[in-house]
């Protein structure tokens, strides 16, 4: 199952970067923490899991404003002005706009349940139906004010050990593997200034208002021992919407694809109306690919790798392209991700 991909302008003139996957009745993903849709695709569990939501739909994601393939800016650019819902709502209706879909599922994870849920308070008629996965109705909650300043701090002031830390939070449940890979992808996703905006944005969330607005049918979905978001609020989320049930999967890890997934992706594609899937084998890579793969990771041009191999510079070209097309990646950086999150050598 390939990804394409594409850009689009917002209201706001941001250029969002947006993905679309698979076929079907259109589904369109809100994520929540800071995302790159090129990385993304290329750790296996991430992968699996929006693979699992979009066998049988039309997958629509995108990347947040300031994050992965939308409009970055730059580390040394004064720190930005408060992130708003108003903004994540300018790059959801950019993206929708640009894919053509009138109405269609919605789902929202972590921050983005707010983004969804207002959505789906806001343009009833857009929305068939709603899923909210490890979502909060109000910010202030999460954590107390002391913990949220600290983590505000570290992220602003020591993006590196913080994500880290995030990691530890977001997912226990990941290997060490993963875990270097997500600590990874996170600094590649966003810089210090977005990250620490949109964690401020999470922090200031307050749905509690808008929630009886919504009209679609909704499964609220939480993990039961959710280190980042207690289940509480997953439970407030379902009792404020009126068509709304709340269904409780076993897990620590607040990051969907983390640990086993399974569980989550069955519940939503039962309430979506899709049969249970049967994951299929995912991509794998000769040793003589993997070996190039490593050498991508430590950051070898082709010329460097058909010295270190002991083959022509095209031959390592021709291995490189190979490797792209049997794992649908664009670029060598999602190579090297994949490497790394699959634990190196065998």
């Amino acid at each position: 199952m390939g990804q394409r991909i594409a850009t689009t302008i917002s209201p706001a003139g941001t250029r969002i970067g947006y993905a679309v996957t698979g076929s079907g009745p259109p589904l369109v993903y809100v994520s929540g923490w800071l995302g790159h849709l090129e990385l993304s695709w290329a750790l296996p569990a991430e992968r699996a899991y929006y693979e699992a939501l979009a066998d049988g739909r039309t997958l629509i994601r995108y990347d947040k404003p300031g994050c992965g393939l939308s409009e970055r800016t730059s580390p040394e650019a004064p720190r930005p002005g408060p992130y708003s819902i108003d903004q994540e709502l300018d790059a959801l209706r950019a993206v929708i706009t640009a894919t053509g879909v009138k109405r269609f599922d919605l789902m929202g994870a972590s921050l983005g349940a707010a983004v969804a849920a207002t959505w789906a308070a806001q343009q009833p008629a857009t929305v068939s139906r709603l899923v909210l996965y490890g979502g909060w109705v109000y910010g202030p909650d999460l954590a107390a004010a002391q913990i949220q300043r600290h983590v505000l701090g570290l992220v602003e002031q020591h993006w590196g050990l913080a994500t880290d830390l995030l990691t530890d939070v977001f997912a226990p449940d990941a290997d060490a593997a993963t875990r270097a890979a997500f600590a990874r992808y996170q600094r590649d996703a966003a810089s210090a200034q977005t990250a620490c905006a949109m964690l401020e944005l999470a922090y200031r969330v307050d749905v509690r208002d808008i929630l009886p607005q919504i009209s679609a049918p909704t499964l609220a979905v939480h993990r039961d021992r959710d280190r980042a978001a207690p289940i509480g609020q997953g439970r407030r989320l379902a009792d404020g919407i009126p068509q709304a049930r709340f269904e409780a999967i076993p897990g620590r890890s607040h990051l969907p694809y983390v640990g086993d997934a399974q569980p989550l992706t069955r519940a939503i594609r039962r309430f979506l109306g899709l049969p249970a899937r049967h994951r299929g084998a995912a991509p794998t890579l000769t040793a003589r690919q993997r070996e190039v793969a490593a050498l991508i990771a430590e950051g070898c041009t082709n010329r460097q790798i058909g010295e270190r191999l002991g083959i022509a510079e095209r031959s390592a070209e021709a291995h490189v392209e190979r490797i792209r097309y049997r794992m649908d990646f664009r670029s060598r950086a999602q190579i090297a991700a994949w490497y790394v999150a699959t634990g190196g050598p065998n």
